[in-house]
């Protein structure tokens, strides 16, 4: 009882701080993405505005010709005790791997990726320096080396597994397309003002100005990905913490109530033992 106690008391502070760095994350992840969700529409804009003319980035198409290798960023955690977080990142990796039929290079953030993928003997490249808060430098560094690679045609495509939050109930493993960008497509307007066909003067040229945008979207969207797993981590271990301090909790009272029958027995043993040995002397 003594033990489970003090389990209990372990998980109940690992849930209490879980739930702060929850909430600290999910602001700083909702900022990010209205950014990048800003950034996304004025790129949509631009990329309206040169319907019909031939504009050419070498980010939003693959090499020609094709380097015939792709690359995959695996996003995982530096910690266990957060449920199923790590194995369902995991799990789609693997499962993405294995429907490559081409050359993949591997590239993992966290302790647990790099054991998984060591374990099974897949060569993946570890990054270490993120920790549990990645900070907007780095991944842009990380972005900037990817953007290079990819322009330089070392590879046909870039993509990033990650946990996508969704809610506080509800995370998905995802796999998403890092590079080559896909054109940004307009958001569907539902008021008569912005159904109609503005026309906007750019200063520099749409052409130069999606040049600039599309490297800041690039990283505004690996970063978001960042804030998304790092989101999800904390809350798949608050859930985890939760269960743990619950069922620690029920394990408490099943072995009080344990203790206090084997207590009870004994104590009517010794009981009837008196009684007994009272009679016969009587």
């Amino acid at each position: 009882m003594k033990a489970v106690g003090n389990i209990r008391r372990i998980t109940k502070t690992m849930q209490m701080i879980a739930t702060a760095r929850f909430q600290a994350m999910q602001k700083r992840a909702v900022n990010a993405q209205a950014y990048t969700r800003s950034i996304a529409r004025i790129a949509s804009d631009l990329a309206a505005s040169l319907a019909g003319q031939e504009v050419s980035n070498p980010l939003l198409s693959a090499p020609q010709p094709k380097a015939g290798r792709q690359l995959l960023l695996v996003i995982s955690s530096n910690r266990g005790l957060c449920g199923a977080y790590n194995a369902n990142v995991l799990r789609a990796s693997t499962a993405f791997i294995r429907r490559q039929t081409e050359p993949l290079d591997v590239e993992v953030v966290g302790k647990k990726g790099t054991s998984f993928f060591r374990f099974n003997k897949i060569s993946a490249k570890s990054y270490s320096h993120f920790g549990d808060t990645p900070r907007y430098e780095d991944v842009v560094e990380l972005a900037q080396q990817y953007m290079e690679q990819f322009t330089a045609g070392k590879y046909d495509a870039i993509h990033v597994a990650f946990m996508s939050f969704e809610s506080a109930s509800r995370q998905t493993a995802t796999i998403t397309q890092l590079l080559p960008m896909q054109p940004p497509a307009q958001e569907t307007r539902n008021s008569k003002l912005e159904t109609r066909n503005l026309v906007y003067e750019f200063s520099p040229g749409p052409a130069e100005l999606l040049s600039d945008l599309l490297p800041v979207t690039v990283k505004a969207t690996l970063f978001q990905c960042f804030n998304e797993a790092v989101v999800s981590e904390q809350v798949s271990r608050m859930v985890a913490m939760k269960s743990a301090t619950d069922a620690g909790e029920k394990m408490g009272k099943s072995l009080q109530r344990r203790y206090n029958r084997a207590r009870q027995t004994a104590i009517t043993t010794e009981l009837s033992e008196i009684i007994g040995g009272s009679a016969t002397m009587g």
